[in-house]
C-alpha cells in the first residue's frame, strides 16, 4: 500500500479567471474528500486554519507566512471583493493535512527570507516565505513531509528551494513538496522534478505513481477553475 500525496496553492479560494466569489471550502473539502494521506497546501488565508480540520476531516498542522492585517474582519473584505483584495489583509499561511494514522512527532518551521520586513510586504513588495516540516510515525517507521511556498522570482526561488532542502537534510525518508516558483527545478538527491512550478519531491523513498498535475475537469467550478495552480499528486510506496 502507498501514500497518496498532493500539494495544492489554494490561491486564497479564487477563481481562474476570477470572479467575486470564493470557493475556499470547496477546495479543501475537494483535495481531501478521498482520504488522502498528506496534503501539503499553500496560500491559505488565516481566517480559516480553524475550520481546516472541519472541512478535510484530517488533521492540520500550519506554518504562518503573512500575518494578517485586520483578524476575522479581512474574511467579510475579501468576500466584497475577491478580484480586488490584497493577500495582506487576510495574512496566509502554508498548511500540512495528514492522515489520522500518523504520529506526529515534530513539527517545524524555517524563515526562508527573514530580511523581509513588515513594512515591506503591508505596501505590496516581497511576502515572507516559510518552509514547514513535519516528522511522523508511519507503521513505525519514520518520514518528513515538508511543505514550501518559494517567491515568485526565480532567482530567489532557487536560493528558497536550496534553504528548504538543507531544511530537512537530515531526513531519511523525506518528501518536499509545495510551489517552488520556479519551473522544474531540480534538487540533488531528490527525485527529478515534473514541469511546472509545483512540485513533490522524493528522497528515500520511491513513487508508485510519479507526481501528475490534476486534469482541470477536477477543479471546475461554475465554469470556472478552482485556483490559478492544479493539484499535483503521487504515490510514494510504503509497504
Amino acid at each position: 500500500m502507498g501514500l497518496v500525496i498532493r500539494t495544492w496553492n489554494l490561491y486564497h479560494g479564487r477563481t481562474r479567471p476570477k470572479t467575486g466569489r470564493t470557493y475556499l471550502e470547496r477546495m479543501v473539502r475537494l483535495i481531501s474528500i478521498d482520504a488522502p494521506d498528506v496534503v501539503a497546501l499553500q496560500e491559505v488565508p488565516l481566517w480559516a486554519l480553524g475550520r481546516l480540520e472541519r472541512w478535510s476531516g484530517m488533521r492540520a498542522v500550519w506554518a504562518v507566512a503573512v500575518p494578517g492585517l485586520l483578524g476575522p474582519v479581512a474574511r467579510f473584505l475579501t468576500d466584497l471583493d475577491p478580484v480586488r483584495m490584497k493577500f495582506a489583509v487576510a495574512g496566509q499561511a502554508n498548511a500540512l493535512l495528514l492522515n489520522h494514522r500518523f504520529e506526529v512527532a515534530d513539527s517545524r518551521t524555517l524563515v526562508l527570507n527573514p530580511e523581509v520586513g513588515r513594512l515591506e510586504w503591508i505596501r505590496g513588495g516581497r511576502q515572507r516565505r516559510v518552509c514547514q516540516a513535519v516528522d511522523l510515525e508511519v507503521d513505525g517507521r519514520a518520514l518528513t513531509v515538508a511543505n514550501l511556498h518559494a517567491t515568485n522570482k526565480a532567482s530567489v526561488a532557487r536560493v528558497e528551494a536550496g534553504l528548504a532542502a538543507d531544511f530537512v537534510a537530515q531526513a531519511a525518508r523525506c518528501i518536499l513538496s509545495g510551489d517552488f516558483n520556479v519551473p522544474a527545478f531540480a534538487i540533488p538527491e531528490f527525485s527529478p522534478p515534473i514541469e511546472g512550478i509545483d512540485q513533490i519531491l522524493a528522497r528515500g523513498v520511491r513513487f508508485e505513481r510519479e507526481p501528475e498535475p490534476w486534469a482541470p475537469e477536477r477543479r471546475h467550478a461554475e465554469g470556472r477553475l478552482l485556483s490559478d495552480h492544479a493539484p499535483v499528486e503521487a504515490e510514494v510506496g510504503w509497504t
